[in-house]
C-alpha cells in the first residue's frame, strides 16, 4: 500500500514528534515561560509505535524523531529499538538540539540511527545563551563529539538565520561545518507561534541572500543531493560539506512534499502551514489494536492534505502553535 495526495505526491516520510518539552528555550520556537501538554494528552510510547507501525505498513520508508527536544522524552530510548527495527523501514533519524547526545548517542547508533541533525544557530557562547535563553554552547559541541565518536555516519546542522541577531555567524558555522566534515543547512524562519523578543519581518534572511553571503568566500555550486527533506543542497568546491537551505518563504517547496508530521498529542498534521489535522490518539484510544481503522484513517486524511503553505512576511502569526508543538 502507498499513501498518496489528492495531487499526486506519495508520502513516505513521518517526522513524529515524541514531546513538546524541550530544555532550551529559542527565541523562534518557543516563549520564555511555555505551558506544556498534560502528560495524559500526550501519546505514550506504546502509541507512537503503533502510529509508525502503521505509516511503514502504508509505505513510509524514513521517520524522523522530534520535539520539543526528543531525548528529553523519559523512556526515549525504549521506543528507539522498536522502531529501528520495523520492517520496510529504510531509515530512523532523529532532530536534536544536541543536549542530551553525550547521554544518548550509544543508544541511537544500537537502534540504526545513522544521521542526525543537531539545532546550532551560533558559535558564540554568549549569544547562544541569548538565543536559546538557557543553552551551553559547549554541552552542545560535545554532545556533536560524542555522536561522532559513537558511529553517528552523518551530523548536519540546522540554523535558523535572524538578521539582526546571528547574520554575522553564517560564515562561522560554514567554517565549523568545513573544518568537522559536517553539513549544514540555513533555514528562513517560520511565522509559528507569537513571538515577542523581534520583528519576523526584520529579522527574515533569504536563502538567496545567504548563499551570495557564502559564496564571496567559498566557491559553491547547486548539488542533485537529497535527503527527503525540504533542504535544498549546494557543495563547496574541495569539499564534501553540504550547505542545505530551507526556503519556505521565498522559494516554495510544496510541489515535492513527500512528509507528515505527528504531533506529540497524536495530531496528524498535513502541512507544516495549515492547521487541519486529523487526531490519530482519539482513533487509537476509541479502538485499542484495531491496525486496519489506523491505516484506513491515516489513508483517508491524506485526501485533505492541501496544494501548498502561504507563509507571509509579517508579524501575525500564521499559524498560533508554536513549533515546539508541531514537531520540528
Amino acid at each position: 500500500m502507498h499513501l498518496t495526495d489528492g495531487f499526486g505526491r506519495q508520502i513516505t516520510y513521518l517526522r513524529l514528534s515524541v514531546t513538546d518539552r524541550c530544555d532550551f528555550r529559542c527565541v523562534y520556537c518557543m516563549a520564555e515561560e511555555m505551558q506544556f501538554l498534560p502528560r495524559a494528552q500526550v501519546l505514550t510510547l506504546e502509541e507512537s509505535a503503533a502510529i509508525c507501525r502503521a505509516f511503514v505498513a502504508l509505505g513510509v520508508k524514513r521517520i524522523r524523531l522530534t520535539g520539543g527536544e526528543p531525548l528529553v522524552r523519559r523512556g526515549i530510548e525504549n521506543l528507539l529499538p522498536q522502531l529501528g527495527n520495523l520492517d520496510g523501514l529504510q531509515e530512523l533519524t532523529l532532530t536534536t538540539n544536541g543536549s542530551q547526545l553525550r547521554k544518548f548517542a550509544p543508544a541511537l547508533v544500537a537502534a540504526g540511527v545513522r544521521r542526525i541533525n543537531v539545532s546550532l544557530d551560533s558559535l558564540d557562547a554568549d549569544q547562544f545563551r541569548e538565543l536559546t535563553r538557557v543553552g551551553d554552547l559547549h554541552q552542545v559541541l560535545d554532545g556533536i563529539q560524542a555522536a561522532r565518536d559513537a558511529g553517528i555516519e552523518r551530523i548536519k546542522l540546522n540554523a535558523v538565520i535572524l538578521r539582526q541577531r546571528n547574520l554575522p555567524q553564517v560564515l562561522p558555522l560554514v567554517d565549523f561545518a568545513l573544518q568537522q566534515g559536517l553539513d549544514i543547512s540555513f533555514i528562513e524562519e517560520m511565522p509559528l507561534g507569537q513571538v515577542t523578543e523581534h520583528q519576523r519581518h526584520e529579522e527574515l534572511c533569504t536563502s538567496a541572500e545567504l548563499r551570495q553571503l557564502i559564496s564571496r568566500h567559498h566557491e559553491i555550486h547547486p548539488s542533485d543531493y537529497r535527503t527527503g527533506g525540504p533542504s535544498r543542497y549546494w557543495q563547496i568546491t574541495g569539499s564534501d560539506s553540504r550547505i542545505g537551505f530551507i526556503s519556505p518563504h521565498s522559494d516554495n517547496f510544496c510541489g515535492s512534499c513527500n512528509r507528515v508530521r505527528v504531533t506529540a498529542e497524536g495530531k496528524l498534521l498535513l502541512c507544516l502551514g495549515n492547521e487541519n489535522a486529523v487526531d490519530l490518539k482519539a482513533v487509537i484510544r476509541a479502538h485499542p489494536g484495531d491496525d486496519e481503522r489506523l491505516q484506513q484513517t491515516i489513508v483517508n486524511a491524506l485526501s485533505h492534505k492541501p496544494e501548498r503553505h502561504h507563509f507571509y512576511q509579517d508579524d501575525s502569526p500564521q499559524i498560533v502553535r508554536f513549533m515546539n508543538a508541531t514537531g520540528g
